[in-house]
């Protein structure tokens, strides 16, 4: 008799064990972004295509050749999706002048490239300007091409 009660207590068992609800595969393939990874996504890719923006010594105008580059870049930010996002414009010196002098002249870099964008149709309320002056190169030779490389603005994309 014992043995017969214990043989129906594991066949309930398996039975029990047998029935229970498994979770179902979801095939992440299939799922859809959302509007935030979406958003990164656009993010992410304007990043990798925008270009800086170059001066001239002591300068803070767009030069004539660097326009293509400031239509590009505007272009860039009024693509379908990107009206979301927002653009800090970083204004850079090469290492002569003052600290106070090269941060000035980053932040009047800077902004004269926002005014541009302005102009191009970019809401001037997703925009903003930093300096940096002299203390963020990506140069450090003592040459006039290092120099020249240092006197830009950078762009940096952010929802």
């Amino acid at each position: 008799m014992k043995h017969i009660v214990l043989t129906s207590v594991a066949v309930v068992a398996l039975f029990v064990a047998g029935c229970s609800k498994k979770t179902p595969e979801v095939d992440m393939s299939q799922t859809q972004m959302t509007d935030a990874e979406k958003l990164a996504q656009l993010a992410s890719q304007i990043q990798n295509d925008v270009q800086n923006v170059y001066f001239d010594f002591d300068k803070y105008n767009v030069k004539a050749d660097q326009k293509p580059v400031v239509n590009s870049n505007a272009a860039l930010f009024n693509q379908a999706g990107a009206e979301a996002l927002n653009v800090k414009v970083e204004g850079n010196c090469d290492e002569w002048g003052t600290d106070e002098y090269n941060y000035a002249l980053g932040l009047k870099r800077a902004k004269a490239v926002k005014d541009a964008l302005v102009s191009e149709g970019i809401n001037a309320d997703r925009v903003s300007v930093v300096s940096y002056g002299e203390s963020n190169p990506v140069c450090t030779d003592k040459t006039k091409s290092c120099d020249a490389q240092n006197r830009r603005d950078e762009f940096k994309v952010s929802f």
